[in-house]
């Protein structure tokens, strides 16, 4: 069984958790491991919060997602300005906020910043969902590492 979907959204704080809602329910209705969900949701949360604080000018952002069986694939496109990720440096350990694009980094199997049809950023996000051994690194688990990374 698989999902797609697809929002466009006023770039507006409270629209995370709504797409967080509808992105948890076509993960859980295939099925999908709270560790991966986890994993999935906040790496999602991150890049529309990039995108709600940072889209400017842009006054919506886009989310479209696809779930299946093997992946979970979710792209976040602004028209904001252009963004180029080398240029974004590591936070120190006392900061209290640039930790988005290392979250999704570590979380996601896959993580490109595109430049969008019309200007901003297309954030695309790919979680692989099958846990075989010979895949190592990739499915569920990550969530579990996080406080280790960010400690």
């Amino acid at each position: 069984m698989g999902v797609e979907f697809s929002m466009v959204l006023p770039r507006r704080s409270y629209t995370v958790s709504l797409v967080r809602q509808v992105l948890a329910e076509a993960l859980r209705v295939n099925g999908v491991c709270g560790d991966c969900r986890f994993s999935i949701l906040l790496t999602v949360s991150e890049a529309c919060t990039n995108a709600v604080e940072h889209g400017a000018p842009a006054v919506e952002y886009e989310v479209t997602a696809e779930v299946d069986d093997e992946s979970c694939l979710v792209e976040i496109a602004d028209s904001g300005s252009a963004f180029t990720p080398e240029r974004v440096s590591l936070p120190d350990a006392e900061s209290e906020s640039g930790r988005g694009i290392l979250l999704m980094r570590y979380l996601a199997d896959e993580v490109r910043f595109l430049p969008a049809q019309f200007g901003g950023t297309t954030v695309r996000l790919r979680k692989w969902l099958h846990n075989g051994d010979s895949h190592e690194g990739v499915g569920c688990g990550a969530g579990a590492r996080i406080p280790a990374m960010l400690g």
